[in-house]
């Protein structure tokens, strides 16, 4: 009893180390977000049907470490009020029509982001009978994130490419 009460007190916490102060990719994220849109960046994250693997690392990005709000970038309720739509996890059938509605119901200009890949082409669960296949099947994507599930900054980094391409043209 004694040993693990000394091991208690004497050994740090575990933590994780936290991201670089400034990240580039994040002050780059925010500079776009005002340049595109002028105002903040509001996204909509839809569970198609997922393990939740991709839905850990996008709740990440709200933590202290990433700390999205203070770049403009927030999640919302309501798809009539997103910019963007985060869709994790293959298109399941019984949840093929409520993505096509959520969809319709997000005003346009919009952008649709598959995260993960089960997003991308129906990662492993591709030919089961209760998948309709990836998120392209049944409303159109303008960019994919690969990873199984991306990190964090990987999803930071495709929200950039996003709005980099979207400036383009």
């Amino acid at each position: 009893m004694r040993k693990l009460l000394l091991d208690g007190l004497l050994r740090r916490p575990l933590t994780e180390p936290a991201p670089a102060a400034e990240d580039g990719a994040l002050a780059e994220l925010a500079g776009a977000i005002r340049r595109r849109l002028g105002r903040s960046l509001s996204i909509r994250q839809v569970d198609a049907g997922s393990c939740n693997g991709c839905e850990l690392e996008i709740h990440a990005l709200n933590n202290a470490f990433y700390d999205l709000e203070r770049f403009g970038i927030r999640f919302v309720a309501s798809p009539r009020h997103a910019d963007v739509l985060l869709v994790t996890g293959p298109v399941t059938r019984n949840m093929r029509e409520a993505l096509e509605r959520t969809h319709a119901a997000t005003p346009d200009p919009k952008w649709v982001v598959a995260v993960g890949d089960c997003a991308v082409d129906g990662g492993l669960f591709v030919g089961s009978y209760a998948v309709a296949g990836g998120v392209s099947s049944v409303v159109p994507v303008d960019l994919h994130i690969r990873g199984c599930p991306p990190s964090p900054t990987a999803l930071l980094r495709g929200l950039l490419a996003l709005l980099e391409k979207a400036e383009r043209g």
